[in-house]
This record gives C-alpha cells, structure tokens and sequence, in this order.
C-alpha cells in the first residue's frame, strides 16, 4: 500500500483567523524604495570634498551674518579711523608702525594703510556686503531665468522666437562692459549730481543691473529642457486628461527641472561674488568707505609694494570661498546627476 507524499508548503503561508503577523517581503536592497532627493543627499555625504566644501561655505554665511555681533564682542566697528584717532600706530607715512600691517592682540588683522581702520572688522562687513549682493542677484537671476525660460519652451511659437532672440542679443554683450556703462547712467536717472548717492540705492540699483544682464544663461538652458520635456509621453498624457497650463508646468515640468536649476545656481553665486568686487575695484558699485571685499582690494593694490597684509586677508578670503563654492557646485552637480560623476 502505498501513501502519496503531501505538497510542499509554500513560502509564505497565510493562516485565517490566527492572530499571527503576516510576513512581509525582503526590502529590496540598492536603495530603490528611496526619493531622488533621499539618493542625492546620500551620495553627496559620501563627497568628502562636498561636504568640506559645504562646511567651509556655512561658516562663510555664519560669520557675514554675525558680523555685528562678532565686531561688537570685538570691541571695534569698520568705520573708526584708529590709525588717526590714536598716536603711535601709524608713522609719518601712514603705515602701521608694528610688523605685519599692524596686527597684534588689539588688532588681530592688523590696520589699513592711511586711515588706520581696523581690517578684521572691515573685512567681516565686507563679505556681508560681498555675499548679501551676490546672493540676491543668484535668487533673482535663477527666479527670472524660471520664468523666462519655461514660458518660452512650453508656448513655442513666436514667443519662443522672440524670447529667444532676445536672449542670443544678452549673451553676445560683454556683460562687465556694460555694468560698468549702466549703472552711472541708472544712478545719474535716480540721484542729482549734487546729492550722495545712498548705500541702499547703490545695493539696489548694483543688484538690478546685474540681474537684468544675468538671466540669459539659466533661461537659455531651461528653455532647451522645456522642449525637450514637453513632447514626453506624460505631458502628453496631463494634456490628454485636461489638465491645465499652470498644472502641467508646476506638477509635470517643473519637478524635472530642478536638478539644472540647483546645478547653475550654485555655479552663479560666486561668479557674482567676483563680478560684484570686480565692479567695485573698477570704481562701479561699493565705494570706500562702505566695507566690501572689492574695495579693501582696490586699496591694497595701491599699497601691496609697501604692506602686503592689507591684501592678503581680503584676496585670501575670497579666493578660498570661491573655490570652495564651486566645488561645492560641482559636488551638488555630481551627486544629482550621477551620469556626470568626475
């Protein structure tokens, strides 16, 4: 007599009625029931350069916001002539008496040749002016070139033509030319030739010109990815369901456009860190004795061949943040498209 084996249980058996938790499948591994953004940050904190990078350009904001705490707790503004107002730290030719520029427990970067302000505090306002302006042009150069570029790409047409042209005839200028060319003809239209020029103004008017010049590249390069995302299959689909113009950009566009925009954002600010000192080297812009990293460089080099420490903080500062925010950039860039990776 012979006795049929019985089947093999399965698996993953499920009992009625027993109370007993039912089992649940092995999370997949490779991180696939992550978000993009979840991988992004996790490739990026794998970056030792990125993360130093990020580190280095914290402390940088850090210290320009607190700059009026940190000067009060240092017990010297950027405005006082020290070098003047007390005898003995300057000598007959308005140089620092001591070594170094000057720099000693009271003066921890030394004094600035000829009106004997203190440098570290000087310095400290300077990257807060340097970094406010290059921050709020990035915002609204990036804001403008959204608009501009995903309103071309997705109307087509004679307004794509339009804008389009527009936009060849903006990146063919020389654009520090003409910063230099417009900004005196913008103050001379807002101030009288007899009248000051206020601090504000000059920031304001400093930050609409360079926006004004300055969206074209990030336009440019969202309008050739609005093209291209426009006649994919689920455009196509929002389309076909009745959805409207504003849904499609925001909820189908939009969210596949923020990789490129976080890329040239963040390639744009030190690019306007350096036009805007540059700007004030040349005389346009920040003027002593407003701090800025432009001006305290346009007065060391005309000092630099007697007292070379009056350059080498502010050029040193900025070459540092500089650098580390493009790293920075290309480290964000890497981490959002791996495709790209160095």
């Amino acid at each position: 007599m012979t006795f049929s084996t019985p089947p093999a249980a399965a698996p993953f058996e499920t009992v009625a009625d027993s109370g007993a938790p039912l089992p649940t499948a092995p999370a997949s591994k490779g991180g696939a029931s992550r978000s993009p953004g979840q991988l992004a940050w996790r490739r990026f904190k794998r970056d030792k350069t990125g993360v130093v990078s990020a580190c280095v350009v914290a402390f940088f904001f850090v210290v320009s916001i607190c700059a009026p705490l940190i000067a009060k707790v240092y017990g010297k503004n950027p405005y006082t002539t020290y070098g003047q107002n007390q005898p003995g730290l300057l000598n007959e030719f308005t140089f620092p008496v001591k070594p170094n520029g000057g720099i000693d427990s009271h003066f921890w970067f030394g004094l600035e040749p000829g009106l004997g302000r203190d440098v570290f505090t000087f310095l400290l306002y300077g990257m807060r002016n340097s970094l406010l302006i290059a921050t709020a042009t990035t915002l609204l150069v990036t804001a403008l070139g959204i608009v501009v570029g995903i309103t071309a790409g997705y109307l087509g047409g004679k307004t794509d033509y339009l804008i389009g042209r527009l936009i060849d005839i903006l990146l063919a200028f020389p654009s520090t030319l003409f910063f230099i060319a417009f900004w005196p003809v913008l103050i001379s239209i807002l101030v009288s030739p007899e009248k000051n020029t206020p601090v504000w103004l000059t920031v304001v008017s400093l930050i609409s010109v360079m926006t004004a010049f300055g969206w074209a590249p990030i336009a440019r390069l969202l309008r050739g990815e609005v093209l291209a995302l426009r006649e994919r299959e689920f455009v196509e689909a929002a389309k076909v369901t009745g959805a409207s113009p504003a849904r499609i950009i925001f909820k189908e566009l939009l969210p596949n456009l923020w990789t490129p925009i976080l890329i040239q954002a963040t390639l744009a600010l030190p690019l306007y860190v350096t036009t805007e000192a540059g700007l004030a080297f040349l005389g346009v812009g920040l003027t002593s004795p407003t701090p800025d990293w432009g001006v305290m460089i346009q007065r060391a080099s005309q000092v630099y061949s007697n007292d070379i420490t009056f350059l080498l903080f502010p050029g040193v500062a900025m070459v540092v943040f500089v650098v580390t925010f493009n790293l920075l950039g290309d480290s964000v860039r890497d981490a959002l498209d791996p495709k790209t990776r160095r």
